[in-house]
C-alpha cells in the first residue's frame, strides 16, 4: 500500500567563526512529510519521533510539509532538509533523477528489511504466463505504490512488454500492449482478478501472505520481481560528515532501548534501522538496475 512520503532534516543554525561547534542549542532538526494530511495532523503523528531525535542531539525539532518528491529534492538542495527516508522508487527519483541526496541506511518495517512483488492471475482463467497478458488488462494498486505499481510495472517493461494506462476495464487494448488500471485498494484489486474482470494483478509478498486460504488457492503467480528495501534513509549530499555520523548512530541505536522501540513502532511500524548490506554504491546500483530508463510506456 502506498505510504505517505517521509523525510527528516538536521540543519545547523549559524555559528560565528571560532565558536565551539558543540553548541547543539543552535541546531534544528526538521522533519518533513509529503502527505495530503494537514500540518497539524503531520506534527501530531511524528511528534514523538522528532522529539526523540531532537533530544539525542540536544536540539529543537519541527515539521515541514512538501507535496511531491521533486519538492523534497528542492528542499534538500536549498539545505532546508537534510535527512529523509522513503520507499525505493521515491528514493531513486530524489537521489538519482534529481541528484539531491545520497543513501545512508536501510529501514526495516514489520520485522522485515525487504520485499518483492508478485504478478498473479486467477487459476483456470487461461492466463498462465506473462505473454498471455498481451491485449488484456492488469490491475495495479495505486500510482504512488512501489510494490503495487512501480516494481511490477518496471519489471514488465524490462522484459519487453509495452504498457498503456486505461481509464476503464472495458477500454480497448491492442494485441501489442498490456493495459493497466488502478484499483486504489488491495481488496478491490484481488476481487477484480478473482472475478475475471481483469486478467492479472500485482501486489507485495506481504499482501499475498494476508490472503485467506481460499483466495490463495485461487491465484497463480506468473512472475516475481526483484527484492528491494522497504525503505531507505538518505541525507543531502553536502551534509557535514560529523552530522551524518551522529544521525546514523542515533537511528542505528534507536531499537536498543524501550522508548526508541515504542516510538519506532508508532512511526509506520518501523522495526529498526541497519547498514546498507551492499554499501551505498551497491544499493545505488540495485535501484538503477530496477528503475532506470526503459522502453516507451
Amino acid at each position: 500500500m502506498a505510504i505517505a512520503t517521509v523525510f527528516f532534516g538536521l540543519r545547523l543554525g549559524s555559528n560565528a567563526a571560532g565558536q565551539a561547534p558543540a553548541r547543539a542549542e543552535n541546531q534544528t532538526i526538521s522533519l518533513g512529510i509529503v502527505s495530503e494530511a494537514n500540518q497539524k495532523e503531520i506534527e501530531r503523528h511524528y511528534r514523538d519521533f522528532i522529539g526523540y531525535v531532537a533530544r539525542k542531539l540536544s536540539s529543537e525539532g519541527k515539521v515541514i510539509a512538501a507535496s511531491t518528491p521533486p519538492e523534497l529534492a528542492k528542499l534538500l538542495e536549498q539545505q532546508k532538509v537534510d535527512f529523509y527516508m522513503e520507499s525505493a522508487y521515491s528514493t531513486y527519483i530524489i537521489n538519482e533523477v534529481e541528484g539531491a541526496a545520497k543513501l545512508l541506511l536501510r529501514r526495516w518495517q514489520r520485522g522485515k528489511p525487504e520485499y518483492h512483488s508478485f504478478i498473479f492471475a486467477k487459476r483456470n482463467s487461461g492466463v498462465s504466463r506473462l505473454d498471455d497478458l498481451r491485449g488484456k488488462i492488469i490491475v495495479f494498486e495505486n500510482p504512488k505504490s512501489t510494490s503495487g505499481y512501480f516494481l511490477p510495472k518496471f519489471f514488465l517493461l524490462r522484459n519487453g512488454f509495452k504498457l498503456s494506462e486505461k481509464s476503464r476495464l472495458d477500454e480497448s487494448v491492442t494485441p501489442a500492449e498490456i493495459g493497466y488500471i488502478f484499483a486504489l485498494s488491495q481488496e478491490k484489486l484481488v476481487n477484480l482478478v478473482l472475478s475475471n474482470q481483469a486478467a492479472a494483478g500485482a501486489f507485495s509478498d506481504d499482501d499475498s501472505a494476508r490472503l485467506d486460504d481460499k483466495a490463495k488457492a485461487e491465484i497463480r503467480v506468473l512472475a516475481q520481481t526483484e527484492r528491494l528495501p522497504r525503505y531507505l534513509v538518505s541525507i543531502r549530499k553536502d551534509l557535514a560528515p560529523a552530522l551524518a555520523d551522529r544521525l546514523r548512530a542515533i537511528l542505528l541505536s534507536m531499537s536498543e532501548d524501550e522508548e526508541g522501540r515504542r516510538i519506532l513502532q508508532k512511526t509506520g511500524e518501523t522495526t529498526k534501522f541497519d547498514m546498507l548490506p551492499e554499501g551505498e554504491e551497491g544499493m545505488r546500483r540495485r535501484l538503477l538496475e530496477t528503475f532506470y530508463a526503459l522502453p516507451s510506456k
